[in-house]
């Protein structure tokens, strides 16, 4: 069984930063790709950065260029760094890795809460 643990969630002013941390309970370099994930009140969880194992990175084009997904593979934790912070990034942001292609299996943290005030 994988544990997903989110940290580092709160509340952060509009052009503040905040840096969330997900510690796995097994060594990352199981998992084809981690990624944090958001999901705001009444909309769908949305993809908001993803790594893969061999350190490739993509993100959600609402957040280029102000987020940055890194992996510590020696702490075992995937961390997203968070800058100019707008209201509408508020959400409980989830992290999630995957292992697997053809029969992809996905393990979720419980969330953090990111608030943005305007």
């Amino acid at each position: 069984q994988v544990q997903l643990v989110e940290s580092g969630g709160g509340l952060v002013e509009t052009g503040g930063s905040l840096r969330l941390s997900c510690a796995a309970s097994r060594n990352i370099f199981l998992f084809n790709t981690m990624a944090w994930y958001r999901q705001a009140p009444g909309k769908q969880r949305d993809l908001v950065a993803r790594i893969s194992r061999g350190g490739s990175t993509n993100y959600s084009d609402s957040v280029k260029g102000r987020f940055t997904i890194s992996r510590d593979n020696g702490e075992k934790t995937v961390n997203l760094e968070m800058r100019s912070l707008k209201p509408e990034d508020t959400a409980v942001y989830y992290c999630n890795a995957a292992i697997g292609v053809g029969a992809r299996i996905d393990y979720w943290g419980r969330g953090t809460q990111v608030t943005v005030s305007s």
